[in-house]
């Protein structure tokens, strides 16, 4: 039997065993990143609320903390330099 010229190696161009082989990885890729979405467990809008409000209290509270300590440490430190 004679091999058909057309499958043989030597007949395809450098680059196109490459180009063929990047768009199919790059396929998979995009199918397993939609898979793996599909599993996530999105919150509820109210959850998202709740835990901002959470976010900014706790942001908030330490502000203010920060806030008096820089206070304190320049009365300090006016207090040692004489000002």
């Amino acid at each position: 039997m004679a091999k058909n010229p057309k499958n043989t190696e030597k007949n395809k161009k450098p680059g196109e065993n490459k180009a063929a082989k990047f768009f199919k990885r790059l396929g998979a890729g995009f199918k397993g990143i939609i898979s793996e979405l599909k599993k996530v467990s999105w919150p509820t809008f109210g959850k998202v609320m709740a835990q901002t409000g959470v976010v900014l209290v706790v942001v908030l509270f330490f502000l203010v903390i920060t806030g008096a300590f820089d206070t304190g440490l320049t009365a300090l430190l006016r207090l040692l330099l004489n000002q």
